[in-house]
């Protein structure tokens, strides 16, 4: 057992007395209560736990906790203070969610894309959310809604 010294959302925490090989996923739920990441398969096939280490979108269901020492993860919490990062924006504007399940994954997966892609086509933004999936099928509208942040900027 150890303690991890992490980054999270601009704070340091430590998460105490946990196995190095903890899925990161779950200290982000269990243990610091952050429970907009979600567990869809465990097997990073779905990316519904999708957060960003070192501003690179990770699957946290096969991260280990240990592995994620010194970096800085952003969960979907921490994207933006109020709600109101550009994707988010455009996510509500186009109303792409439908169970919603997934939707943190979406997000945080295309913010990282578009952070270092910030005018895709759309076949980069179809070859890019590919590992996301989505069981109500909203394909459609989490493209358009990626291309309206991707038009109106400031991802940075």
């Amino acid at each position: 057992m150890a303690d991890i010294e992490v980054n999270i959302n601009g704070a340091s925490r430590t998460i105490k007395g946990v196995a190095e090989d903890m899925p990161l996923l779950w200290a982000i739920r269990d243990i610091l209560m952050l429970n907009g990441t979600k567990f869809g398969c465990g097997k990073a096939l779905c990316g519904a736990c999708t957060v960003h280490m070192d501003g690179r979108a990770i699957r946290s269901c096969i991260t280990p906790v240990g592995s994620v020492e010194g970096k800085k993860i952003t969960t979907i919490e921490g994207l933006s203070e109020n709600g109101d990062h550009p994707l988010q924006k455009a996510w509500m504007e186009v109303n792409v969610p439908q169970c919603g399940y997934c939707q943190s994954g979406q997000i945080m997966n295309a913010a990282a894309f578009l952070n270092d892609n910030p005018n895709p086509s759309d076949e980069e933004i179809t070859k890019a959310m590919a590992g996301n999936i989505c069981r109500c099928g909203t394909y459609t509208r989490i493209k358009e809604a990626i291309q309206m942040a991707a038009e109106k900027g400031g991802m940075g």
